[in-house]
């Protein structure tokens, strides 16, 4: 085992799972779009992550398209029964690589059965409405219908729990008023931290957050800070800002990708990391910088 148990685990709906999962974005090609440079390493990461105790996978079958569901599929089916797969619909991919809205009922009930097939799955443990209203980040707009889809479909018994991507507050609580959600997924880490106050609002009402990240991880995060941080606890920045949120908020569920079983490795270890008060404070400082 990894260590990841020492951070403890989260309620996602009615299921707990351990609080550093992982993310398969990057599992897919460039520009998550097309195969994997090397398809067999991306099934030995996902098998790694598995055998050090990962219980949380999110995915998409817009991830390739398809190449992620695929892949984790070839992988770990049949899935252990403490695994929860979380995907997203809500998109599609233009031939371009382009990411585009798929909002109406009949793209949403094709994403669902697409997510099914390509998973060998029966019924999706959860599936995360991403809202599409802008490219650069959430906008507000109404959930409404495109919820009433998902809430069918689950009364229909292919989907388990709802949650929600790259949403306002206020769709969080709009859609709350249709149907429970079991999480929320926006951007969030160390210096992107505009959801503080929704964190804060879920992790009272017992509902998980889980941040993701630009393409490319952590890496927009180049701070001469964050860095002799890292150095002084003899981590990478990565391990820091992954230690950083395990401590942020325990509601806190952690989706960290790669296509390396190296650097899987790494991340995972950020869950033994101890971050002592003084670099809590520190790091807390980034987002001012």
């Amino acid at each position: 085992m990894s260590g990841i148990e020492n951070a403890g685990t989260y309620a996602l709906g009615d299921r707990r799972v351990r609080r550093l999962g992982y993310g398969a974005m990057q599992l897919a090609g460039p520009g998550v779009f097309g195969p994997p440079k090397d398809r067999d390493e991306a099934v030995a990461v996902l098998r790694e992550a598995v055998a050090q105790g990962v219980t949380h996978i999110d995915t998409s079958d817009f991830y390739g398209p398809h190449v992620t569901n695929e892949i984790i599929r070839e992988a770990l089916h049949p899935y252990p029964d403490d695994l929860v797969i979380v995907t997203k619909v809500g998109a599609v991919r233009g031939p371009d690589a382009s990411w585009n809205p798929a909002f109406s009922a009949e793209a949403l009930t094709k994403a669902v059965h697409d997510n099914l097939r390509h998973l060998s799955l029966d019924v999706l443990d959860v599936v995360n409405l991403r809202a599409m209203f802008s490219v650069h980040g959430p906008a507000e707009g109404s959930l409404a219908a495109a919820l009433e889809v998902l809430a069918d479909l689950r009364r229909r018994g292919l989907i388990r729990r709802i949650g929600l991507s790259n949403v306002t507050a206020a769709q969080v609580a709009e859609g709350r008023g249709l149907t429970p959600i079991a999480c929320v997924q926006n951007h969030y880490n160390l210096v992107h931290r505009a959801d503080d106050a929704l964190v804060d609002a879920l992790a009272a009402d017992g509902t998980a957050y889980v941040p993701f990240f630009p393409l490319g991880g952590f890496s927009p995060i180049q701070s001469q800070g964050l860095s002799e941080i890292a150095r002084s606890l003899d981590a990478t920045p990565m391990q820091v800002a992954l230690a950083w949120l395990l401590r942020r908020s325990p509601n806190l569920l952690l989706i960290p990708g790669t296509s390396s079983r190296v650097h899987l490795r790494e991340n995972l270890a950020a869950a033994s990391l101890e971050l002592p008060e003084a670099a809590m404070r520190a790091l807390d400082g980034l987002a001012g910088a």
